[in-house]
C-alpha cells in the first residue's frame, strides 16, 4: 500500500552536507544525512512512544503523530540555524509508492523501509514555494486530522500585541464598567464603552510617564473594543 509522508531536504552549501527528514502517516520519523552527491547515512527511525508503547498509561490518548510533527518542526528550525538554508527539496506532503509495513513489535529498533521511503521521496519533487506549515496542514488534512486554525491576514493577534493591562480594560468595558486612572491626577480622564472623556487637570499637574502609559492602555482598550463591537467598523 502507498504511504503518505511529509518532509523536506535541506542543504548546507558551506559544508556540502544535506539532511532529509520525513514523518510517515504512522508517526515514524525518518532522518538521513550526508555529503552532496553521496548516498545518505540513515539514522535510526524514531518511533513515537504512543505507537511503540500503546499500553503505557502515560502515552494513552496521545495521537502517534503529535510528537513526530512537533519534532519535524524542531528539526527544521535547528538545521536551518546550523546553516542548512538551501531547500534542496522543499517541504511537501506526498504519497509514496512504498508500503511501510510496520511490524507488530515497535518497542526496539525494528526494520523499517527507511531507504525505500527516502529514495521515493527524493524522486517525488513536492511543489516549490510550499512552507513547512502548509505541508503539515496538507498532510494532516489528507489523513482526516484536525489542523491549527489559520490566522487571517489583516486581523492581528491582539492577545500578543495588546498590553496585559489593556486586555483587562477591554474586559471591564465589555461589562459596562467605567475605567478611571489609578494614579494622580485621578480625575483627568475616564473611559466607558461609549467613549473616552478627558477632564481638565489641576494647574501645574502634567501627566507623568506612568499616567500617560495608563491613558495609552485605556485608549488601546477602547479602540480594540469598539472595532469589534460596532458593525460599521
Amino acid at each position: 500500500m502507498p504511504t503518505q509522508v511529509v518532509g523536506f531536504r535541506l542543504g548546507n552549501d558551506t559544508t556540502g552536507r544535506q539532511v532529509t527528514i520525513l514523518v510517515s502517516e504512522s508517526g515514524v520519523l525518518y532522518r538521513s544525512h550526508g555529503l552532496y552527491g553521496r548516498p545518505a547515512k540513515l539514522a535510526h527511525p524514531e518511533v513515537p512512544h504512543a505507537l511503540a508503547h500503546p499500553n503505557v498509561s502515560l502515552f494513552q490518548g496521545e495521537h502517534p503523530l503529535s510528537r513526530p510533527i512537533a519534532d519535524l518542526r524542531n528539526h527544521h528550525t535547528a538545521y536551518t540555524q546550523k546553516g542548512y538554508t538551501r531547500a534542496l527539496i522543499p517541504p511537501g506532503a506526498v504519497t509514496l509508492p512504498v508500503d511501510e509495513e510496520l511490524p507488530p513489535d515497535l518497542s526496539g529498533r525494528p526494520e523499517l523501509p527507511h531507504r525505500e521511503l527516502t529514495d521515493a521521496f527524493t524522486g517525488t519533487a513536492p511543489p516549490a514555494g510550499t512552507t513547512l506549515e502548509e505541508a503539515i496542514r496538507e498532510f494532516r488534512t489528507s489523513l482526516g486530522l484536525p489542523n491549527r486554525p489559520v490566522r487571517l491576514q489583516g486581523r492581528p493577534d491582539h492577545t500578543r500585541t495588546t498590553p496585559s493591562r489593556a486586555q483587562a480594560m477591554i474586559r471591564l468595558l465589555a461589562h459596562h464598567q467605567t475605567i478611571r486612572p489609578s494614579r494622580a491626577p485621578f480625575g483627568s480622564w475616564s473611559a466607558t464603552a461609549a467613549g473616552i472623556r478627558l477632564h481638565p487637570a489641576l494647574p501645574g499637574q502634567p501627566l507623568s510617564r506612568a499616567s500617560a502609559t495608563e491613558l495609552r492602555d485605556a485608549l488601546t482598550a477602547w479602540l480594540h473594543f469598539t472595532s469589534h463591537s460596532r458593525p460599521d467598523n
